[in-house]
């Protein structure tokens, strides 16, 4: 028996005017994820408990079966994991995404080079700085570390906009905002409040000094591109010790993703992680087939699909339609047919609205099919994988961190 949790990321989604008011789930056509939907299980996902903080990775650690509350921290230390970052147990994980941050109009404060410091008159402009190459912005991550780096503060590269700011013994209990929920508005309600906040804003603050007067982005502004200005600081947290799936359950397994949240979750959950250069990045086909090779080997695949950021962050709703198509006929296709030659398999599918849209009322769209090939397919005709049939189906809301034990029940 193969087991394979597939997580679509993002594609969940509110209903939209220019589709009809249909969903970009909807308007699509997804025979392959349909498919699931008819032969399979379809239903939701019961909401996070009460008193677990938001973030990305959170769904992710509920269906690999981890208490929200005791093993959620935020996905600073995913990402820590990811890119090899080792950190102690009080030291403190900060996502570290670069942005552009522009005057805001209506303060009448002119332009930024006129802004001695953050507040009232900046607003958040673009929360990918104009999704900034790898190498670009590495070049600026570390002119940020030789400056602000310190035996207490260090900042490390990632992938494009996302990396990562460690805190040793530091502070926690901030509140901290997703600079993707604020873009066209003004930051200064939105700033770090809290424990530690002071030094927080004072590191904000100056990557802002550093980075506006970088000569990097005044060749960014001569050729048209968005400057990459300063540092945003949030999703924090220390990381804890996981029990892998392997103690748990007794198998094998790995994590195919190009994403470092995921790739760290899955590294916390004792499972291996692809190498990237395996995965042809933006292949969705090299994925699948990635996939099913290791399943040769492994017991287990834990395949992360997002939608490419200008998709995902962009306001193309056509594009994301085709991008979800894309998903369904390169990866989804290929692995179940990969996986019905195999042998019997067990295969759990995930989608909900991603972390772009935690603002708006996509969140909570959190959704299953599960599809067991050694039990008879279900009657569910005209079922489709969408965020409406889910909703409609007569299947209770199932609990995320319950479904693992389900995927690898032996003889069920």
């Amino acid at each position: 028996m193969k087991y394979v949790m597939l997580h679509a990321d993002g594609m969940a989604d509110l209903s939209r005017q220019e589709l009809g008011k249909q969903t970009p789930l909807q308007a699509a056509s997804t025979p392959h994820l349909d498919r699931l939907a008819k032969e399979g299980e379809l239903g939701i996902l019961a909401a996070a408990p009460e008193g677990v903080r938001k973030g990305n990775g959170l769904m992710e650690t509920a269906i690999l079966g981890y208490d929200l509350k005791k093993y959620y921290q935020g996905p600073g230390p995913f990402e820590a994991a990811s890119l090899g970052v080792t950190v102690g147990e009080q030291d403190v994980v900060y996502r570290c995404t670069m942005v552009t941050l522009r005057a805001d109009a209506s303060a009448g404060k002119g332009g930024l080079d006129q802004i001695k410091k953050l507040g009232p008159h900046v607003a958040m402009d673009d929360a990918t700085a104009g999704l900034i190459a790898t190498e670009e912005a590495r070049e600026l991550i570390e002119a940020i570390n030789e400056q602000l780096g310190s035996e207490t503060i260090q900042f490390y590269p990632g992938v494009g906009h996302r990396h990562l700011m460690v805190w040793v013994n530091g502070k926690v209990r901030a509140v901290c905002q997703d600079p993707q929920s604020l873009v066209g508005r003004p930051i200064a309600d939105a700033m770090p409040t809290g424990e530690g906040a002071d030094h927080l804003w004072k590191l904000m603050d100056a990557s802002f000094q550093i980075l506006r007067d970088h000569p990097f982005n005044a060749e960014r502004s001569k050729a048209g591109q968005k400057q990459a200005n300063c540092l945003w600081l949030w999703g924090q947290g220390r990381a804890v010790f996981w029990p892998s799936l392997a103690e748990r359950f007794k198998i094998t397994g790995t994590v195919v993703s190009q994403s470092d949240v995921h790739r760290g979750l899955g590294i916390m959950a004792g499972l291996e992680a692809v190498d990237r250069a395996r995965l042809a990045e933006g292949d969705l086909r090299a994925q699948a087939a990635v996939a099913l090779e290791d399943l040769k080997e492994k017991d287990f695949a834990y395949v992360h699909v997002e939608l490419p950021d200008e998709v995902a962050y962009g306001s193309d709703v056509a594009a994301k339609v085709k991008a979800i198509e894309a998903v369904d006929r390169e990866l989804v296709g290929p692995l179940l047919e990969g996986l019905a030659k195999s042998g019997p398999y067990r295969l759990a599918a995930f989608c909900d609205a991603g972390n772009v849209h935690q603002d708006q009322a996509a969140e909570g769209l959190g959704f299953f099919a599960y599809r067991d090939s050694a039990a008879d397919p279900a009657a569910g005709s005209g079922r489709k994988f969408t965020e409406a049939h889910a909703q409609a189906s007569t299947v209770p809301p199932r609990d995320a961190t319950k479904f693992v034990v389900r995927l690898f029940a032996k003889g069920s």
